[in-house]
């Protein structure tokens, strides 16, 4: 019998058994509606985990530490034109107090995030040196892996960020559809996002890609997203529904049901089954937080001190002074869902064992 032809139990028993399924199952099961199949996605997802991971769950610090940015993405309310939004940009020693705070209260990892900020994106790129100085205070402060999310970084740079031992590289692709990012990403180079990522893989930085539902893609396109996730064999894998903004060009896009959004997590578990997926605070909140787990995420992310004047992404300010985006309020949720936090050094030879079967130790 053909692949496409397989019904949803086959195609979910093949997954578990770690052989590779073909388009059309991806979108065969990226299509189902019917709760009892859903259901039997799930169930199958949150046992792939189980495989790979046992109950174990890791947990990521979140620090926006500049929101000034040079681009202007269709979809993002930091983009340059939003003239509505106010800006900051974390000081050094905002950013370490920040960091530390997170890391004394039990993360595993500290992701750094910023727009392309001119001030740093300077044509000689000096104003980098101040931000690898920053990374190796945080690490050396923290004593945690450092995940950073700044961009296209020159390749210069992004060659002293992995001298500096930075673990994770972050530079998402929102679609692998070129039609559809050059929409999204207007004046951005597609090559270019995805050449910084090659470099960086080949630098021995693990890689994280991010797509975005509820943009104007298909089903195809989300497909063919996953699958090229499982062929550059990323490290860990995301996906965020999308959040209309205000004073941006999309502020009038109609929000998608975030069903899709768990679908594709339990879908990229299966496909995915030995990477990190995470489940974002930053759509949905700790509200939200319960069903991606329970779609096979093994990752809480966007966890965000209060009172550090610090935003998410998606949601400029949703949980975060009111502390519920802190493991005071989280570790709740993952104990209700069966899971519990790893050990920081759980983590530690979770990414050692990825680096040497990638052949990316430093």
């Amino acid at each position: 019998m053909p692949k496409a032809d397989l019904n949803l139990t086959e195609i979910l028993d093949h997954l578990l058994n770690g052989h590779c399924v073909e388009k059309n199952d991806i979108k065969y099961l990226l299509k189902l509606s019917e709760p009892e199949k859903i259901s039997l996605l799930f169930e199958a997802a949150q046992n792939a985990r189980t495989l790979h991971f046992g109950n174990k769950i890791f947990l990521y610090g979140f620090l926006y530490f500049s929101t000034h940015c040079r681009n202007n993405c269709r979809f993002c309310q930091y983009r340059q034109s939003n003239k509505m939004l106010p800006r900051y940009r974390k000081t050094e020693s905002e950013i370490i107090a920040a960091a530390k705070e997170m890391s004394d209260a039990g993360v595993h990892l500290i992701d750094l995030t910023m727009g392309e900020d001119p001030e740093l994106y300077s044509s000689d790129e000096s104003g980098f040196e101040q931000f690898i100085s920053m990374i190796k205070t945080v690490q050396n402060e923290t004593k945690l892996p450092v995940m950073i999310s700044p961009g296209t970084l020159p390749d210069k740079v992004l060659m002293e960020v992995a001298d500096a031992g930075v673990t994770w590289y972050a530079c998402y692709q929102e679609t692998h559809n070129k039609i559809l990012f050059k929409d999204l990403r207007q004046g951005q180079g597609f090559k270019k996002r995805l050449a910084k990522k090659q470099l960086a893989k080949n630098l021995g930085m693990l890689i994280e890609e991010g797509i975005l539902t509820g943009v104007g893609e298909t089903m195809d396109d989300i497909a063919d997203s996953i699958i090229w996730m499982r062929d550059f064999c990323v490290d860990q894998a995301r996906i965020m529904t999308f959040v209309p903004q205000t004073d941006t060009p999309m502020a009038n896009t109609m929000s998608q049901n975030n069903l899709i959004e768990l679908i594709i997590i339990a879908v990229m578990r299966l496909v995915l089954p030995d990477r990190l997926i995470p489940a974002s605070l930053d759509v949905d909140g700790l509200n939200g937080l319960k069903a991606r787990l329970d779609a096979g995420a093994n990752v809480v992310t966007s966890i965000v001190p209060p009172q550090k004047g610090l935003a998410g992404v998606a949601n400029h300010s949703l949980d975060i002074e009111d502390s519920r985006r802190t493991l005071d309020h989280i570790l709740p949720i993952v104990k209700t869902c069966g899971l519990e936090p790893a050990m920081v050094e759980d983590y530690l030879a979770w990414i050692t064992g990825r680096q040497k079967a990638a052949g990316r130790s430093f």
